[in-house]
């Protein structure tokens, strides 16, 4: 799968611009702030149907302009796929291939599988929860359209079981009837999102250490660990248990939408016990299991984008990461870097052919 040409209008900095790009390796070089995160930005945009790093669609609207459009025309399993995202001021966002807008935004997720390495993926480790949440249901849902409307699903339910709750305390009242039918809502999606988890992390992980050794070249060890109540009890039953608790709290305190994923190396918290090196070395392992996941699954090479990866790691790990290219099993890769000799130094590295876009 190869993205051919992107066009933007009116997105983020840029007024109108277009990109015609090299089948392999693309690099924006230029100044902070002249736009190159923002044109991997628009790339991942065209995947996911929203922004990497700013989840408020209006706000990637230029100033003082009421719409943007960002057009991708692709190359996939020998057709070409043109894929438009647009979004006006006031209005729902619109994402159309090949003209015909989609009725759901779930139905493009997957279709045009990608990889993003950023430095905002330092939140995988110092944030809460929901991010390595957010990080799982990604992966799965690239190759998985059951997972993607199972999970749509519990969180439509687990709201409306909130209101309730919300309710209930409001009004002073309590119906257990009403809330039983939301329990037994969540249960049968929730267990199934928990055993599609389960099943996922149990190939993922040996992927994951395998990437973390060859990046590293260290001899500690790594180790994802799935978090979740479901693994002692089923989700039902722990409803049921902590129905006084959810009515004080007036939310749903148990639940796959409290799981986690811990990141260890040896046997402690990377977070605490981890160096910037070796937390360095664990985003990107992570992110490149990511890409080997989905091509397994999909059979397709996802597009990779490196954001500001220069800066974040010395020059071995991002000398490592550049030769993969090498690899006739991977795909189009886009890299940001604000020095442009650093960037042909690294890409002449590998016998790939690549262009070079100064903003």
């Amino acid at each position: 799968m190869i993205l051919k040409s992107l066009s933007l209008l009116n997105y983020k900095n840029f007024d109108s611009k277009t990109f015609n790009f090299n089948d392999t390796i693309n690099c924006f070089v230029g100044n902070n702030g002249v736009g190159k995160t923002n044109v991997l930005d628009a790339i991942y945009h065209l995947s996911f149907g929203k922004s990497y790093f700013n989840p408020i669609a209006s706000q990637n609207i230029k100033h003082n302009e009421d719409f943007f459009v960002i057009n991708g025309d692709y190359e996939k399993e020998s057709k070409s796929e043109k894929i438009v995202v647009s979004l006006k001021r006031g209005q729902k966002k619109v994402i159309k291939r090949n003209s015909k807008a989609y009725d759901k935004f779930s139905e493009h997720i997957g279709f045009l599988p990608l990889v993003i390495i950023s430095p905002a993926d330092r939140d995988l480790i110092v944030e809460g929860s929901d991010v390595r949440r957010k990080f799982i249901d990604n992966v799965i849902s690239q190759s998985d359209k059951l997972y993607l409307n199972d999970l749509i699903k519990y969180n439509k339910i687990l709201a409306q079981r909130n209101s309730l709750l919300k309710y209930f305390a409001l009004n002073n009242t309590f119906n257990n009837d009403t809330l039983e039918v939301y329990n037994s809502q969540l249960t049968d999606f929730g267990t199934r999102i928990f055993g599609k988890r389960a099943a996922f992390l149990e190939v993922f992980v040996p992927i994951f250490k395998a990437r973390y050794n060859a990046i590293s070249n260290e001899s500690e060890t790594v180790n994802l660990a799935y978090k979740s109540d479901l693994f002692t009890t089923d989700l039902h039953t722990l409803l049921k248990q902590v129905v006084n608790k959810d009515k004080g709290l007036q939310y749903t305190s148990v639940g796959i939408h409290k799981d986690d994923l811990q990141f260890n190396i040896g046997d402690y918290p990377i977070k605490k016990f981890g160096s910037q090196g070796q937390q360095k070395s664990f985003l990107v392992a992570l992110k490149l299991a990511q890409f080997d996941f989905i091509k397994q699954q999909s059979g397709v090479n996802p597009i990779l984008l490196l954001d500001d990866i220069f800066d974040k790691l010395d020059a071995q790990r991002v000398s490592q990461i550049i030769k993969l290219v090498d690899d006739e099993n991977f795909g189009q890769l886009f890299i940001s870097d604000t020095h442009a000799e650093r960037t042909e130094q690294a890409v002449k590295q590998v016998h790939q052919s690549y262009e070079i876009f100064n903003l």
